[in-house]
């Protein structure tokens, strides 16, 4: 297929995390606030005035620093966080919002405020930490919203004048809406036999949607579905289409790496992708801006910290609707290398799904960088190997 226009630009916007658009909001005033957690709304961080900005590390090298300050036994995403916030990478923000769900990354939060990174160079600069309930029953929500005043809107409004009124977030749901529903008619294209767009080229959209200030990328984003919705496809069909779940990737070439090998990304069921996250956000009849958006983020997550039965079982069934909706051959959870929470949720889902639902389903455990990118080829070749074999014997193992 012949490259999107503004591909490469949204590529290099990936290189850091301190991007030449986020110069640009700051050199306009904006308020940069920094997350790592779906339980942190973006919505409330694009609020008049400021800009999200989800953590990331592109092209982390040694994290050996960030190993000394916690352990070899943290999850390498945290550790990478920590050492990109010890190289001053991310003196750009002036707040980090953060959320109790992860204690590995609520571990390295708490080692920015410890070891005074930030704030040394931004003296305004403060964190906040929220605690997030373990179900979504209408008292958890009811703590939810009471956590997100008190944590996360009363700060900003206190400490950096943020407007926090109901209006003030009406026009944030409201220009959130408008991007999502861009972002899910690009992801939906995927749906189709022959795809206008890739896995990867849909991930690079999405990362950059999450870690730019979206105000200055949606002349670009408009432009992009324009052109996906007339763009010419090759004709090539992929050796199998692959649903892709699991703990954070916030790097593109894992799923270049993916597809490289003749499969296709055809959904991102992951942290940091737009399944979910790219839902809008609807205000039910007498509901305030701040209930829906502490509804929404409740009863939309996938995330398995939630642990009842009911929530768990849910998951897996949101993946095999994922797999019918997307037309999927197989199924790869991925996990963060102890990452707690995926660690047992990968292997109780790829037996469920695998062996209850009969889809193909595969596991694979990794650190944050593609160090060990051979190691993942062999297991992804491996993998599409038996789903083309599966297809040619008619749907049989």
């Amino acid at each position: 297929m012949k490259d999107l226009k503004h591909l490469i630009y949204f590529e290099r916007l990936l290189d850091g995390a301190n991007n030449e658009l986020v110069q640009q909001a700051k050199a306009d005033g904006k308020l940069a606030l920094g997350y790592t957690c779906y339980f942190v709304p973006e919505v409330l961080l694009n609020l008049p005035g400021c800009f999200a900005s989800r953590l990331r590390a592109p092209g982390t090298g040694s994290i050996d620093v960030g190993t000394y300050y916690m352990s070899s036994k943290i999850c390498s995403y945290t550790r990478s966080i920590l050492e990109r916030g010890i190289e001053g990478g991310f003196d750009y923000l002036d707040a980090l919002l953060s959320s109790e769900t992860c204690q590995m990354m609520h571990r390295g939060h708490e080692h920015f405020e410890i070891l005074d990174l930030v704030k040394k160079n931004n003296p305004r600069f403060f964190m906040t930490m929220m605690d997030v309930p373990f179900n979504d029953s209408p008292a958890a929500i009811d703590h939810y919203e009471e956590q997100l005043r008190t944590k996360l809107l009363d700060p900003l409004h206190d400490k950096l004048g943020v407007d926090t009124s109901d209006d003030a977030i009406l026009a944030a749901i409201e220009a959130h809406n408008e991007l999502c529903s861009l972002v899910r008619e690009l992801g939906d294209m995927r749906k189709r036999d022959d795809p206008p767009i890739t896995g990867y080229e849909f991930h690079v959209i999405q990362l950059v949607t999450l870690t730019c200030p979206q105000y200055l990328i949606m002349d670009k984003l408009r432009e992009t579905l324009e052109e996906v919705r007339t763009r010419e496809t090759d004709g090539k069909r992929p050796r199998a289409r692959i649903v892709l779940t699991g703990s954070e990737i916030d790097d593109p070439e894992f799923t270049k790496l993916l597809e490289d090998c003749g499969a296709a990304v055809v959904a991102d069921r992951y942290c940091y992708g737009s399944l979910p996250g790219r839902e809008e956000i609807e205000i039910l009849h007498g509901e305030t801006p701040l209930r829906a958006v502490a509804r929404h983020y409740l009863k939309t997550s996938q995330c398995p910290r939630f642990m009842n039965r009911g929530k768990a079982d849910g998951r897996k069934e949101y993946i095999r609707e994922l797999v019918r909706e997307y037309k999927a051959d197989g199924v790869i959870y991925n996990q963060m290398k102890f990452c707690e929470f995926w660690s047992y949720e990968r292997v109780l889902g790829a037996h469920v799904l695998s062996e209850e639902m009969g889809i193909p389903t595969i596991g694979i455990e990794r650190d944050y960088t593609l160090a060990s990118a051979g190691q993942l080829r062999t297991r992804f070749q491996a993998f599409i190997e038996s789903l083309e074999i599966k297809s040619i014997q008619g749907g049989k193992a």
